[in-house]
């Protein structure tokens, strides 16, 4: 069984055949791989993490008249490189192999780009387009994607893909106030925004589906608190579900895998929304907001997870790591669930402890199946 067909079948409450799928919910916190680095981490590992990613590699390219020549390859848009150091850390540790691809957009706080008037959204559209053009046409897309293709077909790795949604994006370009405010006050802009996101979505993701398709797609919303939803199933049902309707089963027609939404909080309000849209799961189900995937999967049983382990139990030592297993167990046992910490683990956690949770987590993905 390749890497690719435990993850499959773990996912999809089928048989992994002797173990399931030993994966981490998200790449690592730089703080906690310097620590991990002081407390025996051979270097080589964490200096690949802990380097920058370039946004422009030179790379050689064949073109149709086979003359080789050097092309800019642009990581504006699609984040790859990053991919192969998280990867590398993570075999190195005991995980199965997953390559990690981001698609962002380059706008939002982090960057300074942000809206204050339409004006300013009349002009970061023409901007967006003419880089997206630029930095996602099909011989860039090809340069960046093509690499991952014969491993990926062989199933030695599974393919990670996380993707922006249509709350986490106006949130970006407006901030997290002005957002709320504008579903009110603006609401014509902010179906306008999230209309010209799910168009680039359409026009460029197949790019990139033709060469690479996605064993898990995740997308990044972030609407929710330790309360709860930030808007409610109406808000949500009109404003942002809407494209979820359309994106999730045009990913899915393209070849796709799971479709998990990426939120922390308490969203169970909005499980049926999603549902209705036909995303197949979440992650990182944040216990510490609530989030208890043993509630959850009784209520939803076919609900998939990614997550689910609290974070902090890892820094409170091996007998603490075994009583969250304990605890999340029944529903490893069920299926359609990849343990893992439910956010990035935090530096609270020591190297040793960390070892010990993932050498856990192999055991009980063993006693998991056996136990079936």
């Amino acid at each position: 069984m390749t890497n690719r067909d435990r993850e499959f079948a773990t996912l999809n409450f089928g048989d992994p055949m002797g173990r399931g799928a030993v994966e981490e919910t998200f790449y690592p916190w730089d703080l906690t791989v310097e620590r991990f680095h002081k407390e025996g981490l051979p270097e080589d590992i964490s200096m690949g993490l802990r380097k920058e990613a370039p946004e422009k590699e030179e790379v050689s390219f064949t073109g149709a008249d086979s003359g080789k020549k050097m092309i800019s390859v642009d990581e504006t848009f699609l984040k790859v490189s990053f991919g192969g150091p998280v990867m590398v850390y993570e075999e190195y540790l005991g995980f199965d192999p997953v390559k990690r691809v981001k698609f962002e957009f380059p706008f939002g706080e982090e960057s300074g780009i942000m809206l204050h008037a339409y004006e300013d959204w009349t002009a970061l559209k023409k901007h967006i387009e003419a880089e997206a053009k630029r930095c996602l046409s099909e011989e860039q897309v090809e340069q960046l994607c093509k690499g991952m293709q014969a491993g990926h077909e062989r199933g030695d790795f599974s393919v990670r893909l996380s993707l922006q949604g249509f709350f986490w994006i106006p949130r970006e370009l407006f901030g997290v106030e002005e957002h709320l405010f504008a579903f009110y006050d603006e609401p014509e802009w902010m179906h306008e925004i999230n209309e010209f996101i799910l168009n680039l979505y359409e026009t460029y993701l197949p790019r990139i589906l033709h060469i690479i398709q996605p064993d898990v797609v995740y997308i990044q919303e972030d609407l929710s608190g330790k309360n709860g939803p930030m808007i409610s199933p109406e808000c949500f049902r009109e404003f942002v579900g809407a494209y979820y309707q359309k994106l999730v089963p045009f990913l899915k027609e393209h070849g796709c895998g799971n479709v998990f939404v990426d939120t922390d909080g308490d969203f169970m309000k909005l499980i049926p929304e999603f549902l209705e849209a036909k995303v197949d799961g979440f992650l990182p189900m944040d216990v510490n907001a609530g989030m208890d995937i043993i509630a959850v999967r009784e209520a939803y049983p076919k609900l998939k997870f990614i997550g689910g382990f609290n974070k902090l139990r890892i820094a409170e030592g091996k007998e603490a790591i075994d009583r969250e297993f304990e605890r999340i167990l029944p529903v490893i046992r069920q299926g359609g669930y990849l343990p893992g910490a439910d956010h990035q683990v935090p530096p609270s956690a020591s190297f040793e402890n960390y070892k010990y949770y993932i050498s856990r987590l192999k055991e009980v993905m063993k006693q998991a199946c056996a136990d079936a």
